[in-house]
C-alpha cells in the first residue's frame, strides 16, 4: 500500500482540502508537514462547511489520526481555537486523534506583531503575507532561538529561551522605533496555554514509523503551493517554508523512501493571492467572471484572489520539481459556458521563447504568455461523477492539459462536494 503526498501545483488555493478529505477515506493517518495557520482549507460535506487553517483536512473523518509535523510552525492559541470551532460543529477532536510534534516551533504574539510591522514598513513593496507571524517564526527556528512545543513542559526553559528571543526582537523593534515587548505578559500567556496544548504533544517521527511498519496508509498534506516555495517559487513573493513534496519527509520525520506517490493539485485555471508575478493574470471581465464563479476569496484572509488562464508552463515546472505522479484537476465547472478557453504554452521575453518560469523576479514580472486557444463547452460539468458525464470538448481540454504538463490527470473534482469526484487512478495503489 502506498503513502501519498498531496501538494499544490500553482500558488495555493487549488482545492487541496477537498482532495485530502476525499483521499483520507482510504488513509489511516493524515499529516501536515509545513506552513502554519496561514493555510486555509474549506471542506463542504453533506452541506456543512468546515474551514480549517492548521489541522489536517482528515480531522473531520471519524477514526483517522491527524498529525502536525515538525516542519509546521504552530500558533498554540490558533490550534486551540480551531479545535473549539470544530467541536462546536460536532466534530470529535482530542489528543486521541490529534498529535503535534513536540519539536514544532511556536508562533508567539511577538511574531504576529513583527510580521504586521514589517509589511506596513514595506508599503507598496510588501510581500502580501497573512500577518500571522509565519515568516518571523521560521526565522527564529533557523536562527536556533525558537521556543518549541515540548519546551512548555519546563517553565525554567521557557524563561531562558524567552530571554534569548527578546534580545533579538527588542533590537529589531528599536530599529523601527517601536516599544519593546512586555516580557511578563508573553511569559504569562505561554504558561497559561501550556497545560492546554501539551496534551497534544507527541514524538511524531516515532509514531509515524510505527504506523508505517504496521502497513497503514499515510497521507501527507501540503499547504500553499509550489510557486510559493521558499526556494523554487516566485521569490521573494513566497511563503517561508518549502512547500514541495520532498519536505513531507523532513517535515514529519519519515525518510524519503516512505513517500510512494505524489499527487499535484491544480485548478483548471490559475489564481493567486497577494503580490508577485502572475503571467496569465486577467484584469478584465473574464478575470472577474472566473473569480465570481469560482468564489475566489481566501479562506484565511478573505482577500479576493487574482485570476487568469491555465498556465501549463508553470504547472509543468511544478510536476518536475515535485516529482508529481498524477494530477487532481479541480474547478473544471468554473469554465462552463466560455466559448473559447486559453492555455499558456510558453513565455516570451526580449524576443526569446521560454519553456519555464525564470528564477529572477525581475524577469518573471516581464514575461508575456504565449496562448493556445481551445474551444469551450456549453453543457455543465458541475457534479459530474464519470467521464461519460463530461462534454467532449471538456475531455479534449483535459487531454491537452495532460500533454502540456507531462503528467496524467488521475482525479477530477467537479464541485466542492466530497462525492463529486472522478477517480481515474487510486493514488494509494502504487
Amino acid at each position: 500500500m502506498a503513502n501519498v503526498v498531496v501538494v499544490g501545483a500553482q500558488w495555493g488555493d487549488e482545492g487541496k482540502g477537498k482532495i485530502v478529505d476525499w483521499l483520507s477515506e482510504r488513509a489511516h493517518v493524515v499529516v501536515r508537514f509545513q506552513g502554519g495557520h496561514n493555510a486555509g482549507h474549506t471542506l463542504v460535506i453533506d452541506g456543512t462547511t468546515y474551514k480549517l487553517s492548521l489541522l489536517p483536512s482528515g480531522v473531520v473523518r471519524p477514526g483517522r489520526m491527524s498529525i502536525i509535523g515538525n516542519g509546521v510552525v504552530l500558533d498554540p492559541w490558533a490550534l486551540l481555537a480551531e479545535i473549539d470551532a470544530l467541536r462546536g460543529q460536532g466534530v470529535h477532536v482530542g489528543p486521541d486523534n490529534v498529535r503535534v510534534a513536540e519539536n514544532v516551533p511556536l508562533i508567539l504574539p511577538l511574531h504576529r506583531n513583527l510580521d504586521a510591522a514589517r509589511e506596513k514598513a514595506l508599503g507598496n513593496a510588501r510581500i502580501g503575507t497573512t500577518g500571522r507571524g509565519i515568516g518571523p517564526a521560521y526565522e527564529d527556528k533557523v536562527a536556533r532561538r525558537a521556543i518549541r512545543l515540548g519546551d512548555l513542559a519546563d517553565p525554567a526553559v521557557v524563561e531562558a529561551k524567552l530571554d534569548t528571543l527578546l534580545l533579538h526582537h527588542d533590537a529589531l523593534l528599536r530599529g523601527m522605533e517601536m516599544p519593546k515587548i512586555d516580557r511578563a505578559a508573553v511569559l504569562s500567556e505561554l504558561l497559561e496555554v501550556a497545560p492546554k496544548a501539551l496534551p497534544y504533544a507527541d514524538t511524531v517521527w516515532k509514531t509515524l514509523d510505527e504506523v508505517r511498519r504496521a502497513g497503514k496508509r499515510i497521507l501527507f498534506e501540503g499547504a500553499q503551493g509550489t510557486m510559493l516555495d521558499i526556494d523554487h517559487g516566485t521569490y521573494p513573493f513566497v511563503t517561508s517554508s518549502n512547500t514541495l513534496a520532498g519536505q513531507a519527509a523532513a517535515g514529519s520525520g519519515l525518510g524519503p523512501g516512505a513517500l510512494n506517490y505524489v499527487l499535484g493539485i491544480t485548478k483548471a485555471y490559475t489564481t493567486r493571492v497577494g503580490s508577485g508575478p502572475f503571467p496569465t493574470e486577467l484584469n478584465d471581465e473574464t478575470g472577474r467572471l472566473l473569480g465570481e464563479r469560482g468564489r475566489e476569496f481566501g479562506t484565511v484572509t478573505g482577500r479576493a484572489r487574482r485570476c487568469g488562464w491555465f498556465d501549463a508552463v508553470l504547472v509543468r515546472q511544478a510536476v518536475k520539481v515535485n516529482g508529481i505522479n498524477g494530477i487532481a484537476l479541480t474547478k473544471l465547472d468554473v469554465l462552463d459556458g466560455f466559448p473559447q478557453i486559453r492555455v499558456c504554452t510558453g513565455y516570451r521575453l526580449d524576443g526569446n521563447t521560454l519553456d519555464h518560469l525564470p528564477a529572477s523576479s525581475v524577469r518573471q514580472m516581464r514575461v508575456e504568455p504565449i496562448y493556445e486557444v481551445m474551444q469551450g463547452w456549453t453543457d455543465s460539468t458541475r457534479g459530474a461523477r464519470s467521464w461519460a458525464d463530461l462534454p467532449a470538448t471538456a475531455v479534449k481540454y483535459i487531454r491537452r492539459i495532460e500533454e502540456m504538463i507531462e503528467a496524467p490527470v488521475h482525479l477530477l473534482s467537479t464541485s466542492p462536494e466530497r462525492d463529486d469526484t472522478i477517480m481515474v487512478h487510486d493514488p494509494f495503489v502504487d
